[in-house]
């Protein structure tokens, strides 16, 4: 059954829409339940992340899966199907492959190389399996592309540098505060993957001086310690009822946390020293009414202009890994290609193998005459007739694996010789 990709991103879908269709944690159970209630859908996982829903499906029929998987982001974003239409993207079988191992090589990252985005696409699969809505297939899918992506990163510099959202994030808000955070007090609100990744590069400082207070404030005071503990005495934890107390002389805000809509508004801000803010929410959580007073406000639109400006010297690494995911795509799709047939093949040798033997066991009196080694001769004549009669389906089979005549002649064999 083909594998189908619908889904919108950064490429094509404006940030408004994206944040309408982004799935949050909390739902995906239930997103992963109505899309395999579909009868025409037989496995379906969701790839969700920072500026990407992406909804994977095995589908008995390609067009009523491109359908039944539009209607549900054009009902997230309260827009028509023609609509949503126009910004997604949609890919079949080897497209599909090979979007997914591009994603994971983070060929199609805001950041290219992010690292972030291997972690979200085996969480992806693991949710859909545990909920048991993905089977063989697009498991088989997900961890190929995941080896994928980690021989890019490991036999490319691609993710030399600013690899991760939180570092490209720090890296453009140096560059807005006169390229140095020193002497600064940076608040960052999260203390989830990406809060984490963005309060490690702030008091990395191998490269530039770390701000001289980085205060992690989080809803679970918690976690915020154990992020502080790991990082070192340079930040410090503090609760979400804190917040607006330690914005008060702050020069930087940077909201590294996942929820549903605005968190940030203007009482926050109002009285505050603030003067960047960096979201890097989706959807957005800080009010764009907070640009009315002296405070820059930037989104991951921003980062995304400001990334590909500093990657044009870096194309070359961009196209080796690329070619590393053709590779990949074309070694994950002969396996599967092998594994589609081998057991049709396997079934109809072995039955056409009993067959033989019990022909030769039925002639056994008419064989009484022969010697031993008459006997082996007529033995391997069978064996190398069956073997030669054999051939030409199991070479077809092999060949047209993994395709829409693959799957046709699987089924004539399991009919003509009830497999």
């Amino acid at each position: 059954m083909p594998t189908v990709v619908i889904g919108l991103d950064h490429g094509k879908a404006p940030l408004d829409v994206l944040e309408q269709v982004t799935v949050g944690d909390r739902e995906i159970s239930d997103v992963l339940r109505s899309l395999i209630a579909n009868e025409n859908i037989q496995e379906v996982a969701l790839v969700s992340t920072c500026l990407r829903t992406e909804i994977y499906v095995v589908a008995d029929r390609f067009h009523d899966a491109v359908d039944d998987a539009t209607a549900l982001l054009a009902h997230r974003a309260g827009r028509d199907n023609a609509d949503v239409e126009a910004l997604e993207s949609v890919y079949f079988d080897r497209g599909a492959a090979i979007h997914l191992f591009r994603v994971a090589a983070g060929l199609e990252s805001v950041v290219p190389g992010e690292t972030e985005v291997l972690g979200q696409i085996r969480r992806s699969i693991e949710r859909a399996i545990d909920d048991g809505t993905a089977g063989p297939q697009l498991e088989g899918l997900f961890r190929s592309a995941i080896q994928a992506g980690r021989r890019v990163r490991n036999e490319t510099t691609i993710a030399r540098g600013s690899a991760s959202f939180g570092q490209a994030a720090v890296a453009m808000a140096q560059r807005h505060m006169g390229n140095s955070l020193e002497g600064t007090k940076v608040v960052v609100l999260g203390a989830g993957a990406l809060g984490s990744g963005v309060v490690k590069a702030l008091v990395d400082s191998s490269s530039v001086p770390a701000p001289a207070d980085v205060v992690v404030v989080n809803r679970t005071l918690e976690t915020a310690q154990t992020l502080v503990s790991v990082v070192g005495s340079v930040s410090r934890a503090v609760a979400f009822d804190q917040l607006a107390l330690e914005l008060r002389q702050a020069q930087v805000l940077i909201s590294a946390v996942e929820a549903d809509g605005i968190v940030i508004g203007d009482d926050f801000v109002a009285g505050s020293s603030l003067q960047l803010i960096v979201d890097l929410g989706m959807p957005r959580t800080v009010s764009s009414s907070v640009t009315q007073g002296t405070i820059s406000l930037l989104d991951v639109e921003d980062l995304g202009r400001e990334v590909d400006v500093a990657m044009q010297g870096r194309r070359g690494e961009i196209d080796a890994a690329a070619q590393i995911v053709l590779e990949e795509v074309t070694r994950y799709l002969e396996d599967q290609r092998g594994r589609g047939a081998a057991p049709t093949i396997v079934s109809l040798r072995e039955q056409f193998e009993e067959i033989r033997v019990a022909e030769l066991q039925r002639r056994d009196i008419d064989l009484a005459s022969f010697t031993p080694a008459q006997r082996e001769v007529v033995d391997a004549l069978t064996r190398s007739l069956l073997a030669k009669l054999l051939h030409g389906p199991t070479m077809a089979l092999k060949d047209s694996a993994g395709t829409l005549r693959g799957e046709r002649l699987i089924d004539a064999v399991r009919s003509l010789f009830e497999q």
